[in-house]
C-alpha cells in the first residue's frame, strides 16, 4: 500500500525529502510533474486538466489501496483526481492551494496569466530572484537555492501554461467536490501568504476532511514543520 508524494509550483520532488526522512514507513513513491525537474513529454500542453490526465495514469498504475498527499499545484491535482475518480485512493492529505470560487489569484500567479507580463517575469526570474522570493515565503536558504536551481526554461513554460489554464479552476472544479468519498487531511500554515488559511477550513469542510492549521507556518509546511507533518501523517493513516 504505497503512500504518493505530488508536490506543487515552482518545486520538484525534492521537497518532501525531509517529511520522508521522518516517516516510519517505507513505502513512498514521490512523483515529478512533466516539466518540474524531468522531461516534458513530447505534445504535453501542461494545461490543468492535462496534468490531471497524468496523475491519473501515475496512480493508476501503482499498487492498490494508495495514500495520496499533494501540496500547492499537487494538491490541486489531488482533490480534482479523487473527486474525478473517488475510489482511487484509500486516503487523501493536501494543502496550501484552495479550490474555491471566492479564491483570488495571489499577485504573482495573475502575472503569470498575463499574455507578455508572466514571460517578461520569466526572462528575469534568475536563481537568486527566486531564491530570495522563496526565502522570503518561508523557505528555508538551502531549500531556496536548491529550488531555484531547477528553474529551467522548460519548467517557466510549464508554469505559465499550467496557470494561464486556471484562471478559473475554483468555479470549474469545486462543485465536483462533493464527489468525494475517501477520509482526507487538509494541511495549512496558518500564515499562508498566497491562500488564508480559512480557505484550507472550508475544503476540509466542504469534503468531510480534518483541518489541521501550523501556527505560525507559512506556506511550505512540509520544510517549515517536517517533524509535525511526519506526525500529522502517519496518525491520520493509523485511524483512517
Amino acid at each position: 500500500m504505497p503512500v504518493v508524494l505530488v508536490h506543487g509550483v515552482p518545486d520538484t520532488h525534492r521537497v518532501w525529502d525531509k517529511v520522508i526522512g521522518r516517516l516510519s514507513r517505507r513505502d513512498v513513491v514521490t512523483l515529478s510533474l512533466p516539466g518540474f525537474g524531468c522531461p516534458v513529454p513530447d505534445g504535453f500542453p501542461a494545461t490543468k486538466e492535462a496534468y490531471v490526465g497524468w496523475l491519473l495514469n501515475e496512480l493508476s498504475r501503482l499498487p492498490q489501496p494508495i495514500d495520496v498527499v499533494g501540496h500547492d499545484w499537487g494538491a490541486l491535482l489531488v482533490v480534482r483526481s479523487v473527486s474525478l475518480q473517488p475510489r482511487l485512493v484509500r486516503t487523501w492529505v493536501v494543502g496550501g492551494a484552495p479550490l474555491d470560487v471566492e479564491y483570488e489569484w495571489h499577485q504573482a500567479a495573475r502575472r503569470w496569466q498575463t499574455p507578455e507580463v508572466g514571460e517578461r517575469v520569466m526572462e528575469n526570474l534568475t536563481p537568486e530572484a527566486m531564491t530570495k522570493a522563496l526565502i522570503a515565503a518561508g523557505v528555508p536558504e538551502a531549500d531556496a537555492a536548491a529550488t531555484a536551481a531547477n528553474a529551467d526554461a522548460a519548467m517557466k513554460r510549464c508554469i505559465l501554461a499550467l496557470y494561464r489554464s486556471a484562471i478559473r479552476a475554483g468555479s470549474e472544479w469545486q462543485d465536483d467536490l462533493a464527489r468525494i468519498t475517501a477520509p482526507g487531511l487538509v494541511l495549512w500554515g496558518e500564515l499562508d501568504p498566497y491562500a488564508a488559511a480559512h480557505f484550507g477550513a472550508r475544503l476540509a469542510k466542504r469534503t468531510s476532511a480534518k483541518f489541521v492549521s501550523f501556527p505560525g507556518c507559512l506556506h511550505w509546511w512540509q520544510l517549515q514543520r517536517p517533524e509535525e507533518v511526519a506526525t500529522e501523517l502517519e496518525r491520520f493513516w493509523a485511524n483512517a
